[in-house]
């Protein structure tokens, strides 16, 4: 039989993964995988387990949120330079990259998916040395998804990201920042930033873009300029959420390196955890770095288009 490690976060979500184990271990063993199974205890736990097994697996299962497939990635973009595949199963409140590859909200859903083995080549982004799968945000509403306590999120799950964005409001900060990318340089004041390979954050889908391609080499750079006066708002709301995301205050470009300096340093989150603060930031795509298993067609997986409006999803199973 082939061997498969999945590793899962109790924690994450509301902890329903934990009463869902035996019938998801099931499903993958009749998948024809000997199954080893192991619960994180803490932060990075997953991480290193990865990377202990170096390579011994067929097949890298993990179940949590954003931050524990960030740990799986990044443990296997290390040690395993991205050859081994890996399944998600989302248990997480907010899970955007686990939409954006088309996984179904019901944990024992998505370990069929994995089960059919639908698997799809990834980008991976690179900031100062450390591995993210699908953002790299700094500014505004940035410190949610860390700074917001497990036992609220178990609480409220996705209710808990909005309670928190709303405080972060009252701290609205301007960045002075220099931005190269490729062929050109510009300088001003932001109050946000990401790059990003994904169809949504934070819940809202299209934010990032009309057309996300999961496998172009490129990621998806937006900038929100600091508003001066109440129609600069207005006109960031519209560039953010409105059909046509058409803004003066908005910067939106494709690139596949950044380069970002600072006069302070600016905290930044990956994939939801904790960046660190940095005066300067680079930040490189890696072409086809990871193969995931994907629930999106053959054509939906390397071009994500939404041609409708820009909605908050509720993210609840």
């Amino acid at each position: 039989m082939k061997k498969l490690l999945f590793v899962y976060n109790p924690h994450s979500g509301k902890g329903q993964i934990v009463g869902k184990i035996g019938t998801i271990v099931e499903i993958l063993t009749k998948a024809g995988y000997f199954v080893t199974i192991y619960p994180t205890q803490r932060a990075l736990d997953g991480y290193d387990i990865v990377c202990a097994a170096d390579g011994q697996y067929d097949l890298i299962v993990c179940s949590g949120g954003d931050g524990t497939l960030n740990e799986i990635l990044s443990a296997t973009m290390t040690h395993i330079h991205g050859k081994t595949p890996i399944g998600y199963i989302p248990a997480g409140s907010t899970n955007d990259y686990a939409r954006t590859l088309g996984l179904p909200k019901n944990l024992i859903k998505a370990a069929e998916v994995i089960a059919e083995g639908n698997i799809i080549s990834c980008d991976m982004g690179r900031m100062n040395g450390r591995y993210f799968n699908y953002i790299a945000a700094f500014g505004l509403f940035t410190e949610v998804s860390y700074s917001t306590p497990q036992n609220v999120k178990n609480v409220l799950g996705h209710q808990a990201y909005i309670l928190e964005s709303i405080k972060s409001l009252t701290r609205i900060k301007n960045y002075n920042m220099t931005v190269t990318s490729n062929d050109m340089t510009f300088s001003g004041e932001y109050i946000f930033g990401m790059i990003s390979n994904t169809d949504r954050v934070g819940g809202f889908k299209g934010i990032t873009g009309r057309t996300v391609d999961l496998n172009d080499g490129l990621f998806e750079v937006t900038l929100v300029k600091s508003p001066k006066t109440p129609i600069e708002l207005q006109q960031i709301v519209a560039g953010m959420f409105s059909k046509s995301q058409k803004s003066n205050m908005i910067e939106r470009f494709k690139t596949n390196r950044i380069l970002i300096e600072s006069e302070e340093s600016i905290t930044w989150t990956l994939d939801g955890e904790n960046g660190d603060a940095h005066q300067r930031v680079e930040i490189t795509v890696i072409e086809n770095a990871i193969r995931i298993i994907s629930n999106c067609g053959k054509k939906d997986s390397k071009a994500i288009e939404d041609k409708g409006s820009i909605v908050e999803e509720n993210n609840e199973e």
